[in-house]
């Protein structure tokens, strides 16, 4: 009796054994392609392997912060409905049975869609629903998908549910368990192509994953799994598959292409390091490159040991674009060689929705959309986060209210009940508002996109200076009397919007006319200049606490209290409770730029 597919996937989960499959059963066989090269015929196989990434939830063009179609500058567009189109015209173009399609990663976080299914109507209770990013995926027919790091951030028992409801793989050759140290998910998976008249081409996958997620969801893998090097895990595997037999290695992985990493050196492993295994690591074809949202439609590298070249390619994220990459083979002495690869990316925008996955997930979002638009409060007058990145925003000063009171009610009969709490927050978007009126989960959510969770950690005030001096690096040097453009003013050395932070509770300025870790000036608790030896509570999203944006001390302060709850959540219950959205009861002044003293605005 053959061995469902479905097991076969849970046990190689548990053995770390690789997912091996023959290409698709009843396709017509693939044809040789033969040319003349003096007398002798010579046969050449064309593959096509299709790519997406970070997907984060997107199924249909819509904005659910907006409850609207998707629009932007750029006339993009997002969805998986929209790459089920472009898919489809490749294989029909190409033949299906000549064509792989892949993912890098981040895959159920992103969206009140996938939010939604994870928390409100989890997937993981008795009978419940299936995840709508697996109902999706398996009709359009991915063959593997790597795991990316907010794979992670609803706990290994969501993730392991999602992944029994897929129909393909999810790979991660360097997420190992913690005691064991093998592969806790498949580390690759292998197809075969049958071409007519000529061996069959086995194509291998390998699946990377971040190390960046032994930091970033820490309370939910540490002692559980653990995240070696790409580049060493790559090492590893590349040679495996090769002796296995692959005529063409492929790698998914959840890795810019940067070289650098957020998180310092708390991780002895690079966060974006594709480019380095693609030249460390020789036998590698192609590399589909994810989690830095960046579009790379091709980048080659030279590979240092062999001389070969590695083709990469990164789409953008939310399924604004797929990669694709062009392999083309000819058999040599009875061995397929690959003899060039070839990458680019299609644009969704050009595409309409398949109406197969519109009609499939039409129940499921419409279930969201009536979810997010629930009225939870009125608010006063409308608050955005436009200027936020510059200046003290109101809409910010609502996070850290009510991350403080959240806090200080969790605190209430320990021994740290007695020390002052402050709180930080970022500026995540530049477009959010909660309009005068009705708010709705809609307009709370716009505020704060992310599924971070609260945790309180003890920082003296010496600590304190040095956390917003190091923040404060997030605004450009600008000379007293330079003119002020907005528009250049934040994101120094590319730093983004969401690894700026405000904190509360105390009063300060941003110097921006002078260096790196000179700017906090005129730093004050309560009316007087700050103590260096006294204790604070700082209430912290978990990002930040495992040391994302490698804030100083954080990582390594005394955890006092912690929980599951999303802020956004917490957020939408301090509304409901209060009823009125009102700035006069959280909104206060507590920084602003300066130039040698004098107020920037």
């Amino acid at each position: 009796m053959p061995l469902n597919r479905r097991k076969f996937l849970k046990k190689s989960a548990v053995t770390g054994a690789g997912v091996a499959l023959a290409g698709a059963v009843g396709a017509p066989a693939a044809q040789a392609v033969e040319a003349r090269k003096g007398h002798r015929p010579v046969k050449r196989y064309a593959l096509t392997v299709m790519g997406t990434t970070d997907l984060h939830g997107h199924v249909f063009n819509w904005d659910y912060f907006k409850d609207a179609e998707y629009a932007d500058a750029a006339g993009n567009a997002q969805g998986l409905a929209r790459i089920s189109t472009l898919v489809n015209a490749i294989r029909k173009e190409k033949g299906r049975a000549n064509t792989l399609l892949l993912d890098a990663g981040d895959t159920i976080q992103g969206t009140p869609l996938t939010y939604y299914y994870a928390k409100v109507d989890p997937i993981t209770a008795k009978g419940g629903p299936v995840h709508p990013m697996a109902q999706a995926m398996n009709a359009i027919g991915y063959d593997a998908v790597a795991l990316g790091n907010h794979e992670f951030n609803y706990g290994i028992e969501t993730l392991r549910k999602f992944e029994s409801q897929c129909d393909f793989p999810l790979l991660g050759a360097n997420a190992l368990d913690a005691k064991t140290l093998k592969p806790a998910f498949p580390p690759y998976f292998m197809k075969t192509f049958h071409v007519h008249g000529a061996p069959p081409v086995k194509v291998a996958v390998l699946g990377l994953t971040n190390p960046g997620i032994a930091i970033w969801d820490k309370a939910y893998v540490q002692g559980k799994l653990t995240f070696p090097g790409l580049e060493e895990q790559a090492a590893k595997w590349v040679p495996k598959l090769r002796s296995m037999g692959a005529d063409v290695v492929v790698l998914s992985a959840h890795s810019g292409a940067s070289g650098t990493s957020s998180y310092g050196d708390q991780v002895p492993y690079v966060e974006n390091s594709a480019a380095l295994v693609a030249q460390q690591v020789p036998g590698i074809d192609a590399i589909l490159v994810g989690h830095a949202h960046l579009e790379i439609p091709e980048l080659k590298v030279t590979n240092t040991a062999s001389g070969k070249t590695v083709v990469l390619s990164e789409p953008l994220a939310f399924a604004e674009r797929m990669s694709v990459f062009d392999v083309e083979l000819v058999l040599e002495r009875g061995c397929w060689r690959v003899e060039s690869v070839a990458a680019s990316v299609r644009n969704t925008n050009v595409v309409a929705d398949d109406p197969r996955i519109t009609r499939l997930l039409k129940d499921e979002h419409d279930v969201v959309v009536a979810y997010v638009n629930q009225v939870v409060g009125t608010a006063t007058e409308t608050l955005t986060t436009v200027e936020a990145r510059f200046k003290d925003a109101p809409i910010i000063d609502l996070i850290t209210r009510v991350q403080e009171d959240v806090v200080r009610a969790a605190l209430v009969g320990t021994p740290y009940a007695s020390l002052p709490v402050i709180a930080q927050a970022s500026p995540f978007s530049r477009t959010s508002e909660i309009p005068a009126g009705d708010v709705t989960i809609r307009d709370l959510s716009s505020l704060y996109v992310y599924d971070n969770t609260l945790v309180a950690k003890v920082l003296t005030g010496a600590q304190v200076r040095a956390y917003l001096e190091y923040s404060a690096n997030y605004f450009v040097r600008t000379a007293a009397g330079a003119v002020i453009d907005t528009e250049k003013l934040t994101n120094a050395n590319g730093r983004p919007d969401y690894n700026y932070d405000y904190v509360s509770g105390l009063r300060y300025d941003i110097d921006i006319a002078q260096a790196e870790g000179s700017r906090i000036k005129n730093l004050t608790y309560e009316g007087a200049a700050l103590d260096d030896a006294r204790q604070f509570v700082l209430a912290v999203n978990n990002y930040r606490a495992n040391g994302g944006g490698a804030f100083p001390y954080v990582a390594s302060a005394t955890e006092v209290w912690s929980e599951s709850t999303e802020i956004r959540t917490r957020i939408a219950e301090w509304v409901t409770a209060k009823g009125s959205l009102d700035p006069a009861e959280f909104a206060s002044v507590d920084w602003k730029l300066t130039r040698e003293g004098t107020p920037v605005f």
